[in-house]
């Protein structure tokens, strides 16, 4: 039974803080985060996981899902007389339509993260859902009409969508890794980011449900280009039913994430509450919303008290500051650099799915409009399947015994020797070797740099510019995507004949296999983060090769080299806490 002191009721009881007698408020610190770094794997951390990995789902099922709705917009809303485009989307448009989600995305990693270290994380998780669930059922809802286009209205939602996708990134993975146990971090952080496989295989799944139930409309066109009447009103149908499905999950996490505590961490850095960032740690061991400390306390506390913590305060001088020393400054660099590099080939590599298709028998030849969706279906499940998810969950297995840096390491390695095979040996391996390879790929981009640079953002900055950094990282990484989508994608169509619709794609391939060349090169600007304390990465912690002493310059660093430097064990003065 947790002991408590007066005050509360049954639902929100006011937990003993353990540190209380402590006059120095970073030693009161630095053993709080310890019960954190050193808790056993518990519900708690399973509930944090599921809360933001259904953030993570939701926003991989509304990013999928558009790949296999813009072949339906096609079919609605581009009938014409000519048999040759009738029932197509434009390609114009129907990269539009998948950039406005990237672009949008950028915005939402910078915004929301930058928002995130200024206001907190409480105030912000929750917000990017709620923005997200509005504009998929917007998108579901949406027509064309004389003053615009189904293009322009899809943009606009799916802008907006990507703002609310954008600030998922940032805030799931800080508030995953700083609730985490320092042991299973990495697997923690991993099993969030791995919901987006089953997210694409969500989306898939969805699509063959919706195609099935229209299979007697659908099968009255030969087909797109002459799917009218019935079968044209239940293509309308699908792309709604499709898109709308992604706010179904999005629900169901909405309530807990607008009621889940604040990070400890930051109410010890930023806000500089002591007292309620210790109530908080002992209330989140014992599966409670939050701690209620006594106000008068947290007031005398807050007053003299805040003043004497060693961490710096956030400001834009301190950021360049931080920043502008080589040994923070390259982590940045490394962590933006290595996403970056990895999106322009993941993205990319998706111009590749109507030849793999192809490759497994799922290709173009189909009997009527509705063999031809379940083949798109079916087809794009089998390739997440056979490469995706697998990669994900090694990740998630193995990220925390064999380290970080090593797996992206490992990941840009054997893409890059992958993505020179498929290359210049393009027109020799052939359809069957070209599928094999593309499996590989997808495979080693999840047990590779795609979880990796996920993870590593969330741990190795100080807290003060955790959000914002990760932020930053994760909105290169957008920028690459943008730039295949845009530049490099349309080179593969090049002097394209009836013959051969990609001619330039071996080419495509090489300019990948140069991009993971380089993203092995970033990969050495980043530390290992395994089995390191959050304080330890941001060079908070005596006695270890990342200490920095101006980060404790302000007050001396008392407090954090009490019983760090000296060799003790934090573990021990929490049990001698305890019999005080």
């Amino acid at each position: 039974m947790a002991t408590k002191t007066t005050g509360g009721n049954a639902a929100f009881h006011n937990f003993y803080n353990d540190y209380a007698h402590i006059t120095d408020p970073n030693e009161r610190r630095r053993l709080a985060l310890a019960e954190i770094d050193k808790a056993p794997f518990g519900w708690y951390h399973v509930r944090a996981i599921v809360v933001a990995g259904i953030g993570f789902f939701t926003d991989a099922y509304d990013i999928f899902a558009i790949g296999m709705v813009t072949n339906m917009l096609g079919t609605v809303y581009w009938q014409s007389s000519n048999p040759d485009t009738s029932g197509s989307i434009p390609e114009s448009s129907d990269t539009a339509i998948k950039v406005a989600t990237s672009g949008g995305t950028v915005l939402g990693q910078v915004g929301f993260g930058w928002a995130a270290d200024q206001v907190g994380r409480k105030k912000m998780y929750g917000l990017e859902l709620i923005l997200i669930i509005f504009a998929t059922l917007a998108q579901s809802l949406s027509s064309s009409s004389p003053a615009i286009s189904i293009t322009g209205i899809i943009i606009f939602w799916r802008v907006l969508m990507g703002i609310g996708i954008g600030g998922d990134y940032p805030l799931s993975s800080i508030i995953t890794s700083e609730f985490a146990t320092t042991k299973w971090r990495g697997a923690m952080m991993g099993s969030v980011f791995a919901m987006q496989g089953l997210g694409q295989f969500g989306a898939g799944i969805i699509a063959v449900i919706v195609t099935a139930g229209f299979k007697g409309s659908l099968s009255s066109a030969a087909d797109t280009s002459v799917c009218s009447g019935v079968c044209h009103e239940a293509v309308d149908k699908m792309w709604r039913v499709i898109i709308g499905f992604g706010a179904v999950p999005g629900c169901i996490a909405l309530y807990y994430r607008l009621t889940i505590p604040e990070t400890p961490r930051y109410t010890f850095d930023v806000s500089r509450d002591v007292v309620q960032a210790g109530s908080d740690i002992k209330a989140y061991l014992n599966k409670m919303p939050e701690g209620v400390p006594d106000e008068v306390d947290r007031a005398k506390s807050m007053q003299q008290q805040a003043p004497q913590i060693d961490i710096p305060k956030a400001s834009l001088r301190d950021f360049w500051g931080h920043y502008s020393q080589w040994k923070y400054g390259k982590v940045l660099l490394g962590t933006a650099g290595s996403w970056f590099f990895l999106d322009v080939a993941f993205y990319g590599v998706g111009l590749n799915n109507s030849t793999i298709l192809e490759a497994i028998g799922f290709g173009s030849d189909t009997i009527n409009v509705y063999h031809y969706y379940m083949n798109i279906a079916v087809g794009n499940i089998i390739l997440v399947c056979a490469g995706a998810i697998p990669g994900y969950w090694v990740t998630v297995a193995l990220v925390d015994t064999i380290g970080r840096k090593p797996i992206q390491l490992m990941g840009f390695s054997i893409l890059t020797v992958l993505f020179c095979i498929m290359g210049f040996g393009y027109d020799k391996i052939g359809h069957s070797g070209l599928f094999a390879c593309y499996i590989l790929c997808q495979f080693f981009f999840n047990f590779g740099p795609n979880s990796t640079t996920f993870i590593v953002p969330g741990e190795c900055f100080p807290t003060r510019y955790r959000s914002t950094s990760h932020g930053l990282s994760a909105a290169s990484g957008k920028v690459g995507a943008i730039l295949a989508q845009c530049l490099i994608g349309p080179l593969r169509t090049r002097g394209a004949t009836e013959e051969n619709s990609s001619p330039w794609l071996n080419h495509v391939l090489e300019i990948f296999a140069l991009f993971m060349l380089c993203g092995i090169f970033t990969t050495l600007l980043i530390p290992e983060t395994k089995r390191k304390t959050l304080e330890q990465l941001a060079g908070e912690v005596p006695g270890t090769p990342e200490y920095d002493p101006a980060l404790a310059g302000y007050h001396g660093g008392s407090g954090l080299s009490s019983g760090s430097d000296n060799g003790s064990d934090p573990a021990k003065e929490e049990r001698a806490i305890g019999e005080k």
